[in-house]
């Protein structure tokens, strides 16, 4: 899998942390959550998946609980700019330039923020949360904060309609909101809550819903 955040976003590579609030509403928020539950079984290795920047892994760091976060993503720009963010985390932070639908070594966490939208099918996205759950330690926990979307044409025109508002509310023109929901389509799909939940639970995983605000929410799957 290749892929660019300068392409897709349309934006330079030093602008993602700020213009990621922009686009994204409760993105601090779903940081914090997914972080915390990562926390909470106090994981030796921690997985970061399509890390980009390293905003998900800071967070995570920022945890003592947890060890060493090593960071997986095939845009080089986006491992440089975590590579300075993260540096004052010394050798808890390691990082490897390559797709996170690449087999997993044995770890006691895996997390991802805005990644995993971009597996389009979910008997593909099914068969990426089997090898997250092999991979896993028992004990071990699946963190995924990411974008959702009702499967009936209602319900998907008020995600987006409160998707469109927060760009709004943050200086984007309403126009151009729906613009860029158009452009991220070629690249992202965005699955009922339901159907993740489902796939996460057939993968092996306890599965529940640690947090959700219209069209974002943060998945936690638990490992016996």
């Amino acid at each position: 899998m290749s892929h660019s955040v300068r392409r897709h976003l349309r934006v330079e590579v030093e602008a993602y942390d700020e213009i990621i609030r922009r686009f994204i509403p409760g993105y601090d928020t779903a940081l914090d959550v997914a972080a915390r539950a990562v926390a909470a079984v106090r994981p030796g290795l921690v997985l970061d998946l399509g890390a980009g920047t390293g905003a998900l892994a800071e967070a995570m760091l920022g945890h003592n609980a947890v060890g060493t976060v090593e960071l997986v993503d095939v845009d080089p720009e986006m491992l440089d700019q975590a590579r300075v963010r993260l540096e004052r985390f010394g050798s808890r932070a390691r990082f490897r330039e390559a797709s996170f639908l690449e087999p997993l070594p044995r770890c006691d966490a895996v997390a991802a923020s805005l990644a995993l939208h971009h597996i389009p099918e979910m008997e593909a996205k099914g068969a990426r949360y089997r090898g997250i759950h092999a991979s896993l330690r028992p004990g071990g926990v699946f963190v995924n904060a990411d974008a959702v979307m009702p499967s009936d044409p209602e319900g998907r025109e008020a995600g987006y309609a409160f998707w469109a508002a927060h760009m709004v509310s943050r200086g984007i023109a309403e126009e151009r909101a729906w613009q860029h929901f158009a452009e991220w389509a070629e690249e992202d799909t965005y699955q009922p809550i339901e159907h993740e939940l489902a796939a996460m639970a057939a993968a092996g995983f306890t599965a529940g819903i640690a947090w959700h605000e219209g069209p974002m929410a943060v998945l936690v799957g638990h490992r016996e």
